[in-house]
């Protein structure tokens, strides 16, 4: 079992404002599609293969009603009361008839794994499956995972091809980290490194963000949870938002420079 990040999804109301929003800040973004029994379109912005969702609403309806699905991206989405900013992680794997197993020997509802699929603007249709996974009342909502219908090289070519991985204007900028915002720091730790076979690095402080913090490695970006110590953004997310990703951290940019951009943190590194 070896997953990879595959992608973070940041809710905005419209994907379109969003696209040129990051051209402004250096940061290549392109339309992406509508998933058009779900209610959602959104626009894409890609590391590697490790890619930011910017994904909006065009049926409210449909939302809500695919939001039924226990532990599903619509379910957090709609119980946010759509409100923007990052939502949930994705997780690649390679095998999610084996992880679902593995989800319900580890004590965790399961649901799926579920096909699906997007028209993209120029008519083909990209297909994959997902996999829900949680447990009542447990915060914040784990990772759902994505299984590709194409290989990791074949889907790396044909989005070079198409334009949709292609160089940033800030630099060769790397997604190095997405940060969560949560009340129980060491349980938190603990259970995802258990459900997700990740290792756990030793805990810190940011005194930047006033928190204790504790990183778990993962390829394609790693996942940094933090616990306030006293007021700052970690603590205002939490009491306002509850426990979810609230910043995005980026390498390669030849800057230091942190901007907000709805709703989220945004921070480039040298």
């Amino acid at each position: 079992m070896t997953f990879k990040l595959d992608h973070i999804v940041h809710f905005v109301k419209s994907p379109e404002d969003a696209i040129i929003s990051y051209q402004e800040k250096g940061l290549h973004a392109v339309e992406g599609g509508r998933h058009e029994s779900l209610g959602t379109y959104n626009a894409l912005s890609y590391f590697g293969l490790s890619y930011i969702e910017l994904i909006g609403v065009f049926d409210q309806a449909l939302v809500e009603h695919s939001a039924e699905a226990p532990y599903s991206l619509r379910e957090s989405i709609v119980k946010r009361q759509f409100a923007e900013g990052l939502a949930r992680v994705a997780l690649r794997s390679t095998n999610l008839e084996a992880d679902a197993k593995r989800f319900r020997d580890l004590g965790l509802d399961v649901y799926g794994p579920s096909p699906l699929s997007r028209t993209r603007p120029d008519g083909s249709v990209v297909s994959w499956k997902l996999l829900f996974v949680g447990k009542p009342d447990e915060q914040p909502d784990l990772p759902f995972f994505i299984q590709w219908d194409e290989a990791d090289d074949e889907r790396t070519e044909d989005l070079s091809k198409r334009g949709v991985i292609a160089p940033h204007p800030a630099g060769n900028v790397e997604l190095t980290s997405v940060a969560f915002a949560v009340k129980d720091l060491e349980s938190v730790v603990e259970r995802w490194s258990a459900y997700l076979g990740l290792e756990a690095e030793e805990a810190f402080v940011d005194t930047h963000l006033n928190a204790k913090g504790q990183r778990l490695k993962l390829e394609g970006g790693d996942l940094i949870f933090y616990r306030p110590i006293g007021d700052g953004i970690v603590a205002a997310t939490i009491k306002e938002h509850g426990e979810k990703p609230f910043s995005l951290e980026f390498s390669g940019t030849g800057q230091e420079i942190e901007f907000s951009l709805y709703d989220a943190t945004y921070k480039f590194n040298k």
